[in-house]
């Protein structure tokens, strides 16, 4: 046996390893708590900034969700960056159709930064009357028990909790691209990550408590990288304290999506990870089946195994794990759920590429690049 053939069996049965037991951690992590399970802390004020911009598929279920949490004591606020935003006339009316809960909106923008969420978010932050502060982006589904489960998340270790997105409602096969990316990937991913003590922060939904970002120089510490999740995770790490992970992360229903939509999504998103945390990034090129599976094809000519017959048998457990691990916690799963997952996986090494090649990506239809944190501000 030569040593090409021992390093390719090895880095098979790794890869191979690594995959089943993310699968089987976050099944674990999914089912450690009942939706119904009783609160285990005390209830405490809680303050939720929704930055809004635009009118997104869902916006008005998203948006009216936040009304209807089984929560004893939370105000929301609705953070729009300009008194154009087609968003606003939604904000206003379900704030008026929901007497009950303390609800405002603040329009304006403060720029402290290259990221137009962090400027919308700002003037929200130091207008909350609570000390638990929740950031949640406007296209999060809340479920009733939304504000329970993040603090569930909350231990002596925590400096922050957040939730990955989770894709549901897909309308088309592009839609359902983006839920292969999204739910038994990046946020499987995710929950692994923080179950072995290296949690990211996501910032679709974020927990804070206020004196942890306060004593970091406030939100606008959150300034010193394009994106404010990555942010939040140093800031979170310098204080000696982790980014925790929710068990079961909260839905973002998709509606209909191109195949443009999915590509500038996933592509930004790749090339602020390869900004902000590079040599995790370098380490994505072994993600998906792709890796392992050529792995496995070159042990198998070399050991003279039946090549297709060892392949279709690695793909088949492959991705009847990632079908198990969907099946398990909810997530969507169709009858071209497996077909997906595989052009998932060859399209993450030419997504890592292209992560590579430029800074540009688009944000909600602006074409923005991937600034030096010299020039973040």
């Amino acid at each position: 046996m030569t040593t090409l053939t021992v390093l390719t069996g090895s880095f098979c049965a790794l890869a191979t390893v690594m995959h089943f037991a993310s699968v089987v951690v976050v099944i674990a992590r999914h089912r450690m708590r009942d939706a119904g399970a009783a609160p285990t802390r005390q209830a405490e004020g809680v303050t939720i900034v929704r930055p809004v911009c635009g009118i997104e598929n869902f916006s008005h279920e998203t948006l009216a969700s936040a009304f209807h949490l089984e929560y004893p004591e939370y105000e929301i606020t609705f953070c729009v960056a300009h008194a154009g935003d087609p968003a606003l006339a939604l904000v206003q009316r379900l704030i008026a159709t929901h007497p009950n809960v303390p609800a405002r909106l603040l329009v304006g923008n403060d720029q402290v930064s290259a990221n137009p969420k962090l400027n919308n978010i700002v003037k929200g932050w130091e207008a909350a009357r609570h000390d638990w502060i929740v950031m949640a982006d406007s296209n999060v589904l809340m479920p009733p028990d939304y504000v329970w489960r993040l603090l569930s998340g909350w231990d002596a270790a925590a400096g922050l909790v957040c939730s990955p997105p989770i894709g549901s409602a897909p309308e088309g096969v592009w839609a359902e691209l983006e839920c292969a990316f999204l739910n038994s990937h990046q946020a499987r991913w995710q929950c692994f990550a923080d179950s072995i003590g290296i949690g990211f922060a996501q910032g679709k939904s974020m927990l804070w408590r206020r004196e942890i970002l306060e004593r970091a120089g406030g939100i606008r510490a959150l300034a010193g990288e394009m994106a404010e999740d990555a942010a939040s995770t140093k800031l979170v790490r310098r204080q000696g304290l982790r980014v925790r992970i929710v068990d079961r992360p909260f839905e973002q229903p998709l509606g209909r999506r191109s195949a443009a939509d999915v590509w500038r999504r996933q592509l930004r998103w790749a090339r602020l990870r390869r900004d902000t945390f590079k040599g995790f990034f370098a380490v994505e090129m072994l993600a998906g089946a792709v890796p392992p599976l050529i792995a496995c094809a070159l042990l198998a000519a070399a050991m003279d195994w039946p090549v297709t017959s060892v392949l279709g048998a690695f793909l088949f457990a492959w991705y009847l794990a990632e079908a198990v691990l969907a099946h398990a916690a909810g997530w969507h799963l169709s009858a071209r759920s497996v077909a997906l997952l595989l052009l998932r996986d060859l399209l993450l090494p030419v997504l890592w590429l292209a992560a590579w090649a430029g800074n540009e990506f688009v944000w909600r239809g602006t074409p923005m690049r991937v600034a030096h944190r010299s020039s973040a501000a």
